[in-house]
């Protein structure tokens, strides 16, 4: 099997991330498989409590969250829908090829760097992550760090960075074009926080068959061409390169190691959610449109489901085999998004959607939200309250744990960059003079 570039997903592009604001609510059947965008037949369901362990114990207090509870959730989502994530490999090292060059009209000093995640250096298990920091800054910048669909080149319009590569027929091939716009990476240079960015390609390759070439390929048990039943999917596979990315961040001295936010869309933003709850080096999570098996509640039936997700048509290889034994189960998970959402308190989680992304679900994502608060509550921090679901454009849940919906489809709008920046500084403790 042939992997294609990878800006060509499964999913149709044009009808995903388009910002009009006509309702994306799509075909009645995707891979065979019924689609519910009708309210009233959403169903009953009963959610698994957070707050419950395993021995039927509540959880007293934050420390017995933190101790007890949270450990035995993280477990459930390696075991049953993500994989278990390797550690910090031993030969893994850092070539800092562009030590600090002056970018955006000197507003901006430009870092690059290549992480080998092997004693390998000529294979193609590398990662390129670019990193723009405030010139004018007088201490360690915090850092927002972007999981991106296309290699750093072509999102940043800045001719100084390396030309990046696509998976083609198995191998890495110069990048060319994009499917996706560019990030304004100087208002966040502008508001004094960093920006880095990184490739997922890099990583692993977003294909059913990218296990045989990705980093998965290297930790695979000899003879085994695919993963065994409790192993990692695609998702694990790119937060695992997310922590690699952590690694290099806590030696750079003129970057805040322990005021670094991630922010991905669509899968990567499944991917951030589950970087954060598995690895808590990163302090604040920006989770856009993270949809079925990411924020939105799998047990809510509407839009994508459990079945679209696993189908072996679609998404199968994303996550751990085991997952799929819930395509039509789904009242059955030990788990749903509200506990994946829970892993991440005390720290600052911004779920972003999109009001006519009905196929992700923006109203199970803010419920979702709803049935974690109990989590934060324990730690004394607000969630997104009580209330009905919120109009598009309401930015009066900012908090802890925070919810922004915009008016239009799946996608990351130029404006919502604007929710982050307000966002990381708010939560960030910044000087918002």
């Amino acid at each position: 099997m042939r992997i294609k570039l990878l800006f060509v997903f499964a999913f149709v592009l044009s009808a995903t991330f388009t910002s009009n604001s006509k309702a994306q609510k799509g075909p009645d059947l995707v891979a065979g498989i019924p689609v519910n965008y009708d309210e009233e037949k959403v169903g009953t369901y009963t959610l698994p409590d957070p707050l419950t362990k395993s021995n039927g114990e509540k959880v007293s207090n934050s420390e017995d969250w933190t101790k007890n509870r949270r450990p035995e959730i993280v477990r459930i989502f390696e075991q049953e829908q993500f994989g278990s994530v390797p550690g910090k490999p031993s030969e893994m090292r850092f070539d800092v090829f562009d030590k600090g060059t002056p970018a955006f009209s000197g507003k901006a000093i430009r870092k690059q760097v290549r992480i080998y995640f092997t004693k390998d250096t000529v294979s193609d298990h590398n990662m390129d992550m670019v990193i723009y920091l405030p010139a004018k800054a007088t201490a360690p910048s915090p850092l927002l760090l972007a999981l991106s669909f296309s290699p750093n080149s072509l999102v940043i319009d800045d001719p100084g960075i390396r030309p990046g590569t696509v998976w083609k027929d198995g191998e890495k091939v110069p990048a060319t074009r994009t499917a996706f716009g560019k990030v304004d990476v100087e208002r966040y240079i502008a508001n004094g926080i960093g920006y880095a960015s990184i490739y997922y390609g890099d990583i692993e390759p977003d294909a059913k068959d990218g296990i045989r070439y990705g980093i998965r390929s290297v930790y695979l048990k000899p003879g085994n061409t695919q993963v065994d039943l409790h192993e990692w999917g695609a998702v694990s596979a790119w937060s695992w390169g997310l922590s690699r990315a952590m690694d290099y961040l806590e030696t750079d001295p003129s970057i805040n190691a322990g005021k670094v936010a991630i922010q991905g869309a669509s899968r990567l933003g499944k991917t951030v959610l589950w970087t954060g709850a598995r690895d808590p080096r990163f302090a604040m999570v920006i989770a856009s449109i993270s949809g079925e098996s990411g924020a939105a509640l799998s047990r809510r039936n509407f839009g994508e489901t459990v079945g679209h997700m696993t189908d072996t048509s679609r998404y199968f290889y994303q996550f751990a085999p085991r997952y799929h034994q819930y395509s039509d189960k789904v009242n059955q998970m030990p788990m749903d998004s509200h506990m994946l959402i829970a892993l991440l308190a005390p720290r600052p989680l911004l779920l972003q959607t999109g009001s006519t992304d009905y196929w992700s679900d923006p109203k199970g994502e803010y419920l979702a939200a709803q049935a974690a608060q109990p989590v934060y509550e324990l730690f004394g921090l607000k969630g997104v309250g009580t209330g009905p679901f919120p109009d598009p454009g309401d930015d009066s849940m900012l908090n802890t744990l925070g919810y922004y919906m915009h008016e239009g489809g799946h996608r990351v709008l130029p404006e919502d960059h604007e929710v982050f920046i307000r966002y990381i500084k708010k939560h960030f403790d910044l000087d918002t003079k």
